[in-house]
């Protein structure tokens, strides 16, 4: 069956998630309309194929474990020069995110995975693109706010046309529904039966 690519994240619910995908793409940044608008929780990794059910018991361990929680966007950051990003900052919410990530990379469950960089929570609005777009990106979202409760995360899998696709949704508690799917995200393909 060979490898797939999957990551783990929170989505950024409507009407803020378009708006940050649109505002991603108006900047130049080719990516933004391969990926839903999110907070990364595991960043892509890639296990084997029959794997995957190991995964989602995981996932579904993690989330029966967490609860609902705040969160709150506020203004922009930038990980430049150490990495050409510029982000919409989590002010609220952050430490919840980090137990929750902290869980998905656990060295006992089937995705152990260290980080490059120490974690830290964020929705990317730029991305490898021009210096001058990514300020433009810094400077026309510096005063962007959102808040919503965050009720669980999800599993995506990278297409071979790069695109990224949810398997399932995992809401805390074992509970339904994380979020409505973002008006422009990519359809599901394949998708694995919500439990």
């Amino acid at each position: 069956m060979g490898t797939v690519t999957i990551g783990v994240s929170i989505a950024v619910p409507e009407p803020h998630g378009s708006l940050l995908q649109e505002r991603r793409a108006g900047f130049g940044d080719p990516a933004a309309h391969g990926i839903h608008t999110h907070v990364t929780l595991l960043p892509p990794t890639e296990v084997d194929a029959t794997a995957l059910p190991a995964v989602e018991a995981h996932l579904g361990a993690v989330a029966a474990a967490g609860r609902p929680f705040p969160m709150r966007l506020s203004g922009t950051g930038t990980f430049r020069p150490l990495s050409p990003v510029v982000f919409v900052q989590v002010v609220a919410g952050g430490a919840a995110c980090g137990w929750l990530q902290e869980r998905v990379r656990d060295a006992s469950g089937p995705m152990p995975r260290e980080l490059q960089f120490p974690y830290h929570p964020h929705v990317t609005v730029a991305h490898g693109i021009s210096e001058e777009a990514m300020d433009r990106a810094y400077e026309d979202l510096s005063e962007y706010e959102a808040e919503w409760p965050c009720t669980g995360f999800a599993l995506y899998e990278q297409g071979a046309d790069g695109v990224w696709r949810k398997l399932r949704e995992f809401g805390f508690g074992g509970g339904g529904p994380v979020v409505p799917p973002q008006a422009s995200a990519p359809a599901a393909h394949g998708a694995l039966p919500a439990r």
